[in-house]
């Protein structure tokens, strides 16, 4: 039962990353990445890492595709298709990607071969959670600071050009 949910997931996981890539409007590519990325949770889930596959819905469903949507809205990107941008190497691009794939599957089939997965008792969210903030903890600060650093420098970009266009607005009257 666990190979076949995997191997569903798995199965909309690929197509759901296919269509996210040649979708033309970019909206529905952000759209088809929320898919994408819940069949990889999916996939978690399957193999019985329901923690690891609830943060893959919070921070990357729940949070990176928003940031998407919300940096498309603010930049006012064109969300219609342009055919100015198609350069007409799809074909090769997609030979090229399905060289890699066969590359990379031979890769890890010749590395791992019919090795079997020893199940690892202790996993759950309790033991991560002292992992994370008993020996991580430094590493754990220091991400959260680079973030916030991050979101101070883009609330201050954006202040600064909404006071340049104004001050442009006020010189040309």
């Amino acid at each position: 039962m666990t190979t076949a949910l995997f191997s569903i997931a798995a199965a909309v996981a690929i197509v759901a990353a296919v269509v996210v890539v040649t979708s033309r409007r970019i909206v529905h590519a952000a759209l088809w990445l929320v898919v994408a990325l819940g069949a990889v949770a999916g996939c978690f889930g399957a193999l019985h890492a329901e923690f690891v596959a609830l943060v893959q819905i919070l921070v990357y469903v729940g949070a990176i595709v928003v940031l998407v949507l919300f940096a498309l809205m603010l930049t006012k990107a064109p969300t219609n298709p342009l055919p100015s941008l198609t350069s007409g190497r799809s074909p090769f691009a997609a030979v090229v990607a399905g060289v890699l794939a066969v590359l990379l599957g031979t890769g890890v089939v010749i590395a791992f071969g019919n090795e079997k997965i020893d199940p690892v008792p202790a996993g759950s969210a309790a033991d991560v959670g002292t992992s994370v903030f008993k020996i991580w903890v430094l590493p754990f600060e220091v991400l959260s600071v680079l973030l916030l650093a991050a979101l101070v420098g883009a609330i201050a970009l954006s202040q600064r050009k909404r006071s340049d266009e104004s001050a442009a607005a006020g010189e040309e009257d």
